[in-house]
């Protein structure tokens, strides 16, 4: 792994560190971005300045502004629910039901505003997004999906990626790209039964001809 490319690099030599201030200093960046603080607008000195201690104790923790992003962005992860098994329709929206309460907390939407604000200039920082958030949730999709396909609820042939895409498309349509848009339940009843339900029928098999 290359310097800076993921959280605490490397141990320093000196006292044990405190988890305590580690905490602190994730907080302190979590609150800045829910303010309006850009990643870009960030600083190491702003961000030792804004939770009380030294940039040596910063420096001590992670390599760089990205190694401690990485941290910062895994600490909002939570487990998703264990999928039920039972329909294939009702497992996809058991995910996307997950990503849409996510999206509604204003220190994931804050971060993922953030981190899609750097795809081009810091494409490092990006790929970590992708991997510390994103490929878990993908790959439990794309879990279900296959098993669409067995089960015969989606025909064979389709190309998965793009079917996770336009699943989770509408959210991430809605959270970042919309802002009349919301993924509130009151003001968008049923949304993920809906979004799941319309791209299910693109994707079913033709109907069996007589039958």
């Amino acid at each position: 792994m290359s310097p800076g490319s993921g959280p605490h690099t490397a141990e320093r030599r000196g006292r044990p560190r405190d988890a305590g201030t580690d905490s602190a200093i994730i907080e302190t960046v979590l609150r800045l971005m829910e303010e309006g603080a850009t990643i870009g607008a960030l600083s190491i000195e702003r961000i030792a300045r804004e939770t009380g201690v030294g940039k040596a104790t910063v420096y001590r923790r992670w390599s760089g502004k990205d190694a401690l992003l990485v941290d910062v962005m895994k600490s909002l992860e939570e487990t998703a629910p264990p999928l039920k098994g039972e329909s294939v329709r009702n497992d996809l929206v058991s995910c996307l039901e997950f990503a849409r309460r996510r999206g509604l907390a204003k220190r994931s939407s804050a971060v993922l505003r953030n981190v899609l604000g750097q795809i081009h200039s810091n494409p490092g920082l990006w790929g970590q997004y992708q991997e510390t958030v994103i490929a878990t949730r993908r790959e439990a999709m794309h879990e279900v999906l296959r098993r669409g396909v067995r089960t015969g609820e989606i025909r064979p042939g389709v190309d998965l990626d793009l079917l996770s895409d336009l699943f989770t498309g509408p959210l991430l349509a809605r959270a970042v790209l919309r802002p009349d848009g919301s993924l509130e339940e009151g003001l968008q009843e049923g949304l993920s039964e809906q979004i799941v339900d319309t791209v299910l029928a693109g994707v079913a098999p033709p109907p069996v001809a007589g039958g």
